[in-house]
């Protein structure tokens, strides 16, 4: 049974329509969860994962968890800014197995799945037209690691579809009313870090709170919102609402995403999470293009263009 722990509604698709889905939470950018719409399609268990994309190149995310267990930081780590590595996706698999993966942390951020079969049946084809949701900024894109990792708290400049296909997700949500109360790293970060350490990420830790470093933090908090994401369910989260992901147990966790033109497009002008990271994007070109250049002259430079463009 799915259990949901906040006022965020859980709606079955049979008992909605395209219509009611915009009224009731696109144009309001209200979240939602929405069973139901892939509820013949497998579980994407390691095994079935495999079978589908075993030779397919990922880049995978080293959050060295352990250099967090000793205090070395006292703030999240930020998802966009951790060591890269590319490697064969059995090699991940088998890192999975032997327990590295939860040992360090490694997780699989934004896998294109556009050239798999993972995606290509009617249940995903249709997703989005079931929600009336007909313009899409990406394709569908794969996120997995252990139950232990946790995504640090951020917000999307899009709208994002979430989809989980195998595992159990909590997510910890609080309204773009909260923004300044979530302390969100300057735009002017980006002048030195690039896109390593971005403003759409917040600076506190929802695990060990700093209330003294961060006394707003406790306004925020009475806006807390908490959902629960099983495998096959959907939450459809507006553009600039923060959210913290975090798996329930040890076990491996799956999810995909889409992210989706923001309608009506007033929400889009007046969504002033989007302009920070839009801004946040500009100041960054300087840092972008060095590195750039410098990567021309690394032994491997397609490898660590690569990189430098997955961080955009």
């Amino acid at each position: 049974m799915n259990l949901s722990i906040s006022s965020i509604p859980l709606v079955d698709i049979s008992t909605l329509t395209p219509e009611q889905f915009s009224q009731r939470y696109q144009q309001t950018g209200t979240p939602v969860v929405i069973t139901g719409l892939l509820e013949n399609e497998p579980d994407w268990t390691l095994e079935y994962l495999c079978a589908k994309i075993s030779d397919c190149q990922v880049i995978v995310r080293n959050y060295e968890r352990a250099k967090y267990k000793t205090g070395q930081s006292k703030r999240s780590p930020v998802g966009s800014g951790v060591a890269l590595e590319t490697m064969g996706f059995s090699n991940y698999a088998e890192l999975l197995r032997c327990g590295n993966v939860q040992e360090n942390d490694l997780y699989l951020g934004k896998v294109p799945l556009k050239n798999t079969t993972l995606t290509n049946t009617s249940g995903w084809k249709t997703l989005g037209k079931k929600l009336g949701l007909t313009h899409p900024v990406t394709d569908f894109k794969m996120y997995m690691g252990s139950g232990i990792h946790r995504s640090g708290l951020h917000y999307d400049i899009m709208d994002n579809t979430l989809i989980q296909v195998h595992g159990v997700k909590k997510i910890v949500l609080f309204p773009p009313s909260q923004t300044y109360n979530l302390y969100p790293f300057p735009i002017l970060a980006h002048l030195r870090h690039g896109m390593k350490l971005r403003c759409c990420f917040s600076q506190v830790s929802l695990e060990q709170p700093d209330f003294a470093a961060f006394p707003k933090l406790k306004q925020a908090l009475e806006h807390k919102q908490e959902v629960i994401l099983e495998r096959g369910d959907t939450l459809y989260l507006p553009a600039g609402w923060w959210h913290d992901v975090s798996g329930i147990d040890h076990t491996m966790i799956c999810s995909v995403n889409r992210f989706w033109r923001i309608y009506p497009t007033r929400r889009a002008w007046l969504n002033w999470q989007k302009w920070r990271s839009i801004l946040g994007v500009f100041c960054a070109i300087p840092y972008i293009g060095g590195n750039l250049i410098t990567a021309l002259f690394q032994p491997d430079p397609q490898s660590t263009i690569r990189q430098i463009l997955y961080r955009i």
